[in-house]
């Protein structure tokens, strides 16, 4: 169905990396999740009517907030595509993240009023009706909500989108608690036993939980997460595809909504080339990353020494140690100073967050370890940086 719409609806539906197509998808995944939700708010809460169960008819104002919640992706989608204005000037990408929060925070406030609901019927049951029409709606509920989670999922996947798996999460818990009310409608109907309120209180806790995972995913751009190790790998291959450059590092990326990447690095290049065609190459590197990667990007050039056998060898060997404490262990910006009494080796190194050594025992260990590999004249000075992405 979405497909079909999709290519009704939505032109060059395939360009996914396109700002205005992703913002359709979303938009139109808003639209029909509201008609799905509103659907199903009507079905059940008749049937909750009818049978007289408390879990049906919280099952049904469940699916009213998720109409509320399609409302507010639908929102967050037509807002987070507007162009920057002097307040924005990186534009409003992050309102997407905004709103999968808002309905991760309405899937928590349903989860709490249902389990209140289903405590106040465990204190003071009462007999629930069973009706053949009542478990006809939840067994169609429970289809409409799996098609939904499949959809959400996988337009989720296909642009790339926090909000969008939020809302799959959603569905899915929606169509796990339909079918535990539907559980205890026929478990009531053979045994007997009043297990309404208990099973509420199940369906309340899993949708607790669900809520709490789309949070999640919705909070850590918004924090600041690490780029994806893809992403990261995309960039490092399309800069170093340019022979003029030797390596990268000190990749920062900077995310301000999908499609609104901003991205700094540093490039090695050799500090006898020329500058004005060096700085011609790091110029186009940027206008190919803006094309090809849809991120802005400003990179520093940083100029090494090349052709030196002493500096090559000592700069090789360094590596092969580094190495032999740790392949978590990157190094970059490597110099030589040499004088009459002593060498000095400057280099900065990049370590993990949370490393097992704190920084100030490591360089003493590297320390150590380059007296022993190179002798007592040679000293290391070595700056310590963080991953700022997810290593490979």
């Amino acid at each position: 169905m979405i497909s079909v719409l999709a290519g009704v609806f939505i032109k060059n539906k395939e360009d996914v990396k396109n700002p205005q197509v992703r913002q359709k998808y979303g938009m139109l995944c808003g639209i029909v999740g509201i008609f799905f939700n509103i659907f199903l708010f009507v079905g059940k809460f008749l049937a909750g009517t009818i049978s007289k169960s408390i879990s049906i008819t919280a099952d049904a104002f469940n699916n009213l907030s998720d109409a509320g919640s399609s409302l507010i992706t639908l929102i967050g989608f037509r807002m987070s595509g507007a162009e920057p204005d002097v307040d924005h000037p990186f534009g409003h990408g992050r309102i997407e993240y905004v709103s999968g929060l808002i309905v991760s925070g309405a899937i928590l406030i349903m989860a709490f009023e249902l389990i209140k609901s289903s405590v106040e019927k465990i204190i003071h049951p009462e007999p629930v009706e069973f009706s053949i029409l009542a478990v006809a709606i939840l067994v169609v509920s429970i289809c409409v909500k799996l098609y939904m989670a499949y959809y959400n999922r996988s337009i989720s996947k296909k642009i790339e989108s926090a909000a969008m798996g939020a809302t799959a999460i959603d569905s899915l818990s929606d169509s796990c608690a339909t079918t535990v009310v539907l559980i205890a409608t026929i478990v009531g109907k053979i045994t007997g036993l009043q297990i309404d309120g208990w099973c509420g209180v199940l369906v309340g806790i899993f949708i607790f939980y669900a809520g709490i995972s789309a949070a999640k995913d919705t909070l850590n751009p918004l924090l600041g997460q690490p780029p994806e190790e893809e992403f990261v790998a995309q960039i490092e291959e399309l800069v170093l595809r340019h022979p003029e450059i030797i390596g990268v590092h000190d990749l920062l990326v900077h995310d301000y909504g999908p499609g609104r990447m901003m991205i700094s690095l540093h490039a090695e290049v050799p500090a006898e080339g020329d500058i004005l065609k060096l700085h011609d190459v790091v110029d186009n590197i940027e206008h190919e990353l803006r094309r090809e990667l849809k991120c802005e990007a400003v990179i520093h050039m940083d100029p090494v020494v090349t052709g030196d056998e002493q500096v090559d060898y000592l700069k090789k060997e360094m590596q092969n140690l580094l190495s032999d404490i740790d392949e978590k262990i990157s190094m970059h910006d490597f110099r030589v100073v040499m004088g009459p009494s002593h060498t000095n080796l400057i280099f900065d190194i990049v370590i993990p967050f949370g490393y097992k050594m704190r920084d100030e025992e490591l360089t003493q260990y590297i320390q150590e370890k380059t007296k022993e590999k190179f002798g007592n004249n040679y000293f290391t000075v070595i700056e310590v940086d963080k991953a700022y992405y997810k290593e490979k």
